[in-house]
């Protein structure tokens, strides 16, 4: 990247990285929670649910709206949103004393925000920039994504030290420094304005799902069940570190960094592995696809020592990373780019999908055994990997208009040939 390209890049790396403190950093908070609150396990898990449902239902609407108006008209209100929604979350829990809806309430107005910031930088990376540059980038922003999860864990328990609720707070006070950030900042091209208008963009999108829509379902499933099986399985074991072995929040956020930071680090070797060897993209998937479901797997039969435990954790975390930049490479390489926000921003509904569901299912799981819950991501994970291999094709030749680098999504046989890729 040339050096006037950094600087802008930077910023807009730091959208990610606010975005996932929205669930990391509450989760060695959740037992606080729970105890201040007189919560079950499953309504503690709506903490997180209140906060990825509605951004998951946001997302595609702000990815539309994104390909007509422009990335930064709707990412700079989403941020603004995101933290104005923490700082009445701490607010409620201050001055309602008790009371859980409220904060409830105020966490769907902060994961509306979140609808509206990853997958529009995902975009924005896809529009800015070409070949394998691409990949590079998206592996920064998925490994600021990943430094967001090993970060948070730590920044909520000590936050939590002061007080149970000031996390919240911490939202807004990093939120909107970043939303004036990229308003001032970051780059971008002007949409593109075609004739026939919204009608005629709308039209457009089935004609994506027949082409491509069996191997972008691979792609999002594969992304949405790692993060279903990372979340859920980092909110047991932030209970069972809790429940079992009396650790403090700080201690446990510790822990919970090992394998999120794990997951960092496989994020930006992969990104930048596949920037200078792309045919390894779907080697990558399927490598970071069989660690996953190895890890849970056998976490199906562990539960004790607790260091074998976090070591299972931490190989999910590293099977996570490993697939996850190479489905972002494929993804945004998918489409043109009148319609990457569109395509991108179902891809992170899938995702904040699974981070919305699996804290729930697995703490309601775990009230007739915990294996129910880990065998299931076992075999979903599985799912993913037989599909990953049927779908993900790469050539050995350069791709089309040397934008997306050799490797592909295979449309849906019958589908209408032509280049997805070009900018």
């Amino acid at each position: 990247m040339r050096p006037d390209t950094i600087r802008w890049f930077a910023v807009l790396s730091l959208v990610p990285f606010i975005m996932v403190l929205g669930n990391s950093m509450l989760i060695p908070v959740l037992p606080a929670i729970r105890s201040h609150l007189h919560l079950t396990m499953v309504q503690t898990g709506l903490v997180i649910t209140a906060f990825s449902l509605p951004a998951a239902v946001t997302i595609p609407f702000a990815g539309a709206l994104s390909d007509r108006v422009g990335r930064k008209a709707v990412m700079v209100p989403a941020l603004v949103l995101y933290g104005i929604g923490g700082i009445l979350a701490g607010l409620s829990a201050w001055l309602l004393p008790g009371r859980f809806w409220p904060i409830v309430g105020a966490r769907v107005l902060q994961g509306i925000g979140a609808g509206g910031t990853y997958q529009l930088s995902m975009a924005l990376v896809g529009d800015m920039f070409q070949s394998t540059e691409r990949s590079q980038a998206l592996g920064w922003l998925e490994a600021s994504n990943g430094l967001g999860k090993v970060v948070s864990p730590l920044l909520g328990a000590l936050a939590a030290l002061a007080s149970w609720f000031l996390p919240f707070f911490l939202y807004g006070v990093l939120a909107l420094p970043v939303a004036f950030g990229v308003h001032r900042a970051v780059r971008e091209k002007a949409p593109r304005r075609e004739e026939g208008g919204v009608a005629r963009y709308l039209r457009q999108i089935p004609e994506i799902a027949r082409r491509r829509g069996a191997a972008l379902s691979a792609a999002y499933g594969a992304g949405m069940l790692l993060l279903f099986a990372l979340f859920g399985l980092l909110s047991l074991l932030s209970d069972e570190l809790e429940a079992r072995h009396r650790l403090s929040q700080l201690a446990r956020g510790g822990i919970i960094a090992i394998p999120v930071g794990m997951m960092a680090i496989a994020s930006f070797t992969s990104g930048r592995s596949l920037q200078t060897r792309p045919e390894r993209l779907k080697p990558l998937s399927v490598i970071g696809l069989i660690c996953a479901a190895a890890a849970l797997g056998a976490l199906a039969f562990v539960s004790r020592p607790l260091w074998l435990t976090i070591a299972l954790s931490a190989l999910l975390g590293l099977g996570t990373g490993l697939t996850l930049p190479a489905v972002n490479t494929l993804i945004t390489g998918a489409v043109s780019r009148d319609h990457r926000g569109v395509v991108t921003a179902f891809y992170g509904t899938v995702r904040f999908g699974g981070v919305a569901v699996g804290p729930p299912l697995f703490g309601l799981a775990t009230q007739a055994t915990a294996r129910l819950a880990v065998f299931a991501g076992t075999a979903l994970a599985l799912a993913a990997l037989a599909w990953a291999l049927s779908v993900v094709r790469v050539s050995s030749g350069p791709s089309p208009a040397q934008a997306g680098g050799p490797a592909q999504l295979a449309p849906a046989p019958g589908g209408v040939k032509g280049q997805p890729d070009e900018t």
